[in-house]
């Protein structure tokens, strides 16, 4: 008896951590098409300065630091990819939303700004 349980008890334990792992694709299924695109930051500039797609696209971005120490946070979405990472989000909605440097990396950190345009 005390190996069966011993045995569903690991079975569980198992499946949990399991299912605890995964990528940041948390929205990963759209209804629309599935849009690549990657964004190499170095200092002060993105080398990508608008994202166009449309409402129920999957968006993939990648981000690359050519120079410094970046992250990009897309705001309204609540999304961040750091460097050498991919996320993947479902733009559900529709509108201009910028997206910046969420590290900060001197002094012109602030011109460190692009568009993530989501069309109806």
């Amino acid at each position: 008896m005390k190996k069966w349980f011993s045995a569903l008890l690991i079975a569980i334990v198992a499946i949990l951590a399991l299912s605890a792992c995964g990528s940041k694709s948390e929205d990963a299924t759209g209804t629309g098409e599935v849009k690549e695109f990657t964004i190499e930051a170095s200092n002060f500039d993105f080398d990508l300065k608008e994202i166009k797609v449309n409402k129920g696209d999957t968006v993939k971005v990648t981000l690359k630091n050519v120079e410094g120490m970046h992250a990009v946070e897309f705001e309204g979405y609540k999304k961040e990819v750091k460097a050498d990472e991919t996320i993947t989000f479902v733009a559900d909605k529709a509108g201009e939303f910028e997206y910046i440097c969420s590290i900060f990396c001197g002094a012109g950190h602030n011109d460190m700004v692009g568009k993530l345009i989501v069309e109806e």
